[in-house]
């Protein structure tokens, strides 16, 4: 009987501990798969050269709004991070939209046209459709991302077919809910959002815990240049999105010449310096100004109107920018046109 109870007792012990392994290892791979999870670029191109990071994940639970950075450059109730391109004509050359991990295609929208949003009734126009054409990507252990303002008629996936991170989903557009050419990526775990440059399971705020999920590291760029050129007219930021003014040889009869700047995420009391010089070396307009707002798109200038006492005299002009914050300069953008 002794020998019995000995059996039977080491039997239930085993029994009891082979019940607590699934839930043992369960826990562990739920943890391992909130920092495992690793993104490559949704966007084909060099961050900082010819795109930029326009808005990121708003982490602000109020009404309010502030990215991971403890910046403005984000908005209420934004929930992804967004590349974005230059211009129009960038986006008729063709920027790739690339999967950010390897996974499967769950959904995919085509068909919404290319049209910037101006105001409330293209926001209505919309409506149920902010997404624009995109794609949804399951990757498995609960992650999810999502890809939005495609190109109209560019994307090339099927649902139920196997990406790798790096695949050509389709091309950056304006579709939908969408101001300027750019892709909005939307990272989820577990059906919840995640700012990919903070990790899951982070609080609200900007001040938390960051464990990235960038492969590579990616820097916090608040403030940024997107584009700068000359006008032979005031420039509104309509026609700079549209890829307008990026000619570098005007005429000398043009009735004016402008030197404009593209830039995003501008503060109150950043100051801007405007210097535009004839061929001679002397200065044709300058400009000197304390921004009194911020702005998470900005476009400024300094020109002036030809006349007889200031004729733009053919030659090459000189166009100088600077954006100072705080005594250090965050943008230095040095441009020349030839007038023929």
């Amino acid at each position: 009987m002794p020998a019995m109870k000995k059996s039977f007792f080491a039997t239930a012990l085993l029994v009891f501990f082979l019940a607590l392994l699934p839930a043992c290892f369960g826990k562990e791979n739920t943890s391992d798969a909130a920092t495992a999870f690793k993104l490559t670029l949704p966007i084909d191109c060099t961050l900082g050269q010819n795109c930029f990071i326009m808005h990121y994940v708003d982490r602000d639970p109020s009404p309010a709004a502030v990215d991971f950075g403890c910046g403005r450059q984000t908005y209420n109730d934004h929930t992804g991070t967004d590349f974005a391109i230059p211009d129009e004509r960038a986006m008729a050359a063709g920027v790739a939209v690339k999967a950010a991990a390897a996974g499967k295609v769950l959904r995919v929208r085509d068909g919404v046209p290319d049209r910037r949003v101006a105001d409330e009734t293209d926001k209505a126009n919309v409506e149920g459709r902010e997404c624009g054409n995109g794609v949804v990507i399951d990757h498995g252990n609960g992650w999810q991302t999502q890809y939005c303002h495609l190109r109209n008629g560019s994307v090339v996936v099927k649902p139920d077919t196997a990406v790798a991170a790096g695949t050509v989903l389709g091309m950056v557009g304006e579709s939908g809910l969408a101001s300027f050419p750019h892709v909005h990526l939307t990272v989820r775990y577990q059906n919840k959002v995640v700012d990919p440059f903070v990790g899951a399971n982070a609080g609200p705020g900007c001040r938390v815990d960051r464990k990235p999920l960038w492969e590579q590291p990616l820097g916090y760029v608040p403030t940024g240049l997107v584009r700068s050129g000359f006008a032979t007219e005031a420039p509104t930021m309509n026609a700079i999105w549209e890829g307008r003014f990026s000619e570098t040889e005007l005429s000398h009869n043009s009735p004016a010449l402008i030197f404009w700047v593209q830039t995003y995420g501008v503060l109150q009391g950043d100051r801007q310096e405007f210097q535009l010089t004839a061929p001679d070396g002397k200065p044709f307009a300058v400009r000197k100004q304390d921004l009194a707002q911020p702005s998470r798109a900005w476009l400024s200038y300094v020109g002036k109107k030809a006349s007889a006492n200031q004729p733009l005299s053919p030659g090459v002009w000189r166009g100088e920018y600077r954006l100072i914050r705080n005594g250090k300069v965050l943008i230095d953008v040095k441009r020349e046109v030839r007038m023929r």
